[in-house]
């Protein structure tokens, strides 16, 4: 998804990789691995599964993105549409933690291989219908994005105040990255939680703003939610979000723009 980090970064974690697969006694191709953002994991084909490594310091290994895969494994119904988490494997080396995970290896690719859109894909109407079954909600006591963090950011960068919040359970980052096609799988749950009604679809459409039509099917495939009134505030909490990172982090920055575009024309919001 992302390019390769900065070198002392990209040989620790090639390091570690061989390691998890030497852990999990398995073998993995060389050239058929995905780097996340700025080398915090790595990814790739082992067998018939997948690996994906994260690493943490020590210091800041555990919390909510460290437990989320293991936990969103025994809360989430089997409706929620996901590759099988099989097995964990963890360990600590010269003050950097590190997890590896084994999933079940999907045949889908993802949808984009960056987490905001430039270009229309071309899906089918089962992956539609299937995207507005999988906004499935359990109870949970984990936060995606916190309360105090909305009330600040939304009036600071989008200008609009924020009222009432309704609370649901959300993916937390569903972007297209993380959704694969043409038959859907929602990858990484590390980070999901508690979020404002309407999180995952309000970030599904803001993320598509670049691609107009497929931002206009969004809105007409996830209406039910986008267009209820509980949805506002994630859509700004969103907006808010982008606006915030565009200057830190480089697959943000060209949606700054559009996003602006799209606050100016929903001056219904304001309340």
């Amino acid at each position: 998804m992302f390019p390769a980090p900065a070198p002392e970064i990209r040989e620790r974690m090639l390091a570690a990789y061989a390691q998890a697969c030497e852990g999990l006694h398995l073998a993995s191709p060389p050239d058929a691995r995905v780097w996340g953002y700025q080398g915090r994991t790595l990814s790739g084909p082992a067998r018939e599964c997948w690996l994906r490594l994260v690493s943490e310091p020590d210091e800041k290994a555990g919390g909510k993105l460290w437990d989320g895969p293991l936990l969103a494994r025994r809360a989430l119904p089997a409706s929620v549409r996901r590759p099988a988490l099989l097995r964990v494997h963890g360990w600590s080396a010269n003050g950097w933690s590190y997890r590896a995970e084994l999933y079940d290896r999907i045949t889908a690719p993802v949808v984009s291989v960056c987490p905001v859109l430039d270009d229309d894909p071309v899906l089918p109407e089962t992956w539609w219908t299937d995207i507005s079954d999988t906004l499935d909600t359990v109870p949970t006591a984990r936060e995606a994005v916190r309360e105090e963090y909305i009330r600040r950011v939304v009036p600071q960068y989008t200008g609009h105040t924020v009222g009432e919040i309704q609370w649901t359970t959300a993916h937390g980052d569903f972007h297209w990255a993380n959704l694969a096609g043409p038959e859907l799988a929602v990858l990484d749950w590390e980070g999901w939680g508690t979020a404002p009604y309407g999180f995952d679809a309000a970030t599904l459409y803001v993320y598509a703003l670049q691609a107009p039509a497929t931002a206009a099917r969004v809105r007409q495939a996830l209406a039910h939610i986008l267009d209820d009134t509980a949805a506002r505030i994630a859509e700004l909490t969103v907006c808010a979000q982008v606006l915030q990172a565009a200057e830190r982090t480089d697959f943000l920055a060209a949606l700054a723009e559009p996003v602006r575009h799209h606050l100016a024309a929903r001056e219904s919001w304001a309340v």
